[in-house]
């Protein structure tokens, strides 16, 4: 008997009535909230216009659920496509399957169009987005915890997640669980982009290689204890060499970015500095320079006018004295 573990919930989903209300679907869209919230403040803060960051996840957002549910789907098309399942359940996105691959791909895609539309360029929206990007995937995984999926080797330690559902094929026990250690390594990943981001300036797109690099060193190793059914090449999961190989990618970025375009980009989005909600450093110089110059024209209506006459007669009175006194001394 075990005397501490992290329980399953009995169900991953309520009934409001006739509605549904899935816990994967809602730490889905929780994660996403934190990561425009979080991607407006930091695109602010660079000089970008609030309301950005919104404006292009409207795009990159459907693009990466699609691309996610596509990666899923084709590395795991037994699961749909083999004799026995029914291919309509390649559509129940609720049910779980998203492909963090996948969604980061054609994310980037849809986030493209959107950066296009607005005119933004896109390495900048990009490192301004990923450490939120980190924290919705912390969000998102616990929906796996909900769905009661993607566990690792069976364990006894104290932090042991215990299974109770026997649908899919699943053995009810206590298994290492791997969406929490995925969590937290998520949650370190951004703050580390944070910090870094903050101490070495980093720009044109590096902030956004560095979270993808830090993500797929974590991924590799949590990936590798999962228990779930999986394609594997030379004996190792396929998702382990897809982050190998994507990490190698984000590294090289990192390295030939740096070389050829080393700081921080001057300028995020044209315009910004006549937005008027831009931020409240400009509306303080303006205000500043308004008093400085109502000071000006005080001090200078404050000095006493000279009066042509009273010069003219001081300059004559000046004019006698010196010819009498030229008149002394001769």
């Amino acid at each position: 008997m075990e005397l501490a573990y992290i329980p399953s919930p009995s169900r991953g989903v309520l009934y409001l009535g006739p509605i549904p209300l899935r816990g994967y679907a809602f730490c889905i869209i929780i994660g996403v909230f934190v990561a425009v919230w979080l991607g407006n403040k930091r695109w602010v803060a660079r000089g970008g216009r609030p309301g950005t960051v919104a404006d292009i996840a409207v795009w990159a957002v459907p693009f990466g659920l699609v691309g996610g549910r596509l990666y899923h789907v084709i590395t795991d098309y037994e699961l749909y496509f083999s004799p026995g399942r029914n291919w309509v359940d390649a559509f129940k996105v609720w049910e779980g399957g998203l492909g963090i691959w996948g969604a980061i791909a054609l994310g980037a895609l849809g986030a493209w169009i959107g950066a296009r539309r607005r005119g933004v360029a896109m390495p900048a929206y990009a490192d301004a987005v990923a450490p939120g990007i980190a924290f919705a995937q912390a969000i998102g995984r616990w929906g796996n915890w909900f769905n009661q999926e993607l566990y690792g080797h069976e364990t006894h330690l104290p932090w042991a997640l215990h299974i109770t559902s026997s649908e899919g094929g699943r053995v009810p026990g206590y298994y290492h669980p791997t969406f929490l250690y995925e969590s937290l390594w998520c949650v370190g990943v951004g703050f580390l982009v944070i910090w870094a981001d903050r101490r070495f300036k980093l720009g044109h797109g590096r902030a956004f290689a560095l979270y993808v690099a830090a993500y797929c060193t974590g991924r590799a190793w949590i990936e590798y204890m999962r228990v779930d059914d999986a394609h594997h090449i030379l004996g190792v999961r396929l998702n382990v060499w897809t982050a190998i190989v994507v990490f190698l990618l984000a590294v090289t970025y990192l390295v030939l970015s740096a070389r050829r375009r080393p700081g921080r980009e001057a300028l995020v989005e044209q315009g910004a500095s006549d937005d008027p909600d831009a931020g409240d450093g400009e509306a303080e110089s303006t205000d500043r320079a308004k008093v400085d110059v109502t000071k000006a024209e005080k001090a200078e209506k404050a000095e006493p006018e000279a009066d042509p006459e009273s010069a003219t007669e001081a300059e004559a009175e000046a004019g006698v004295k010196d010819t009498a006194d030229s008149g002394k001394k001769g």
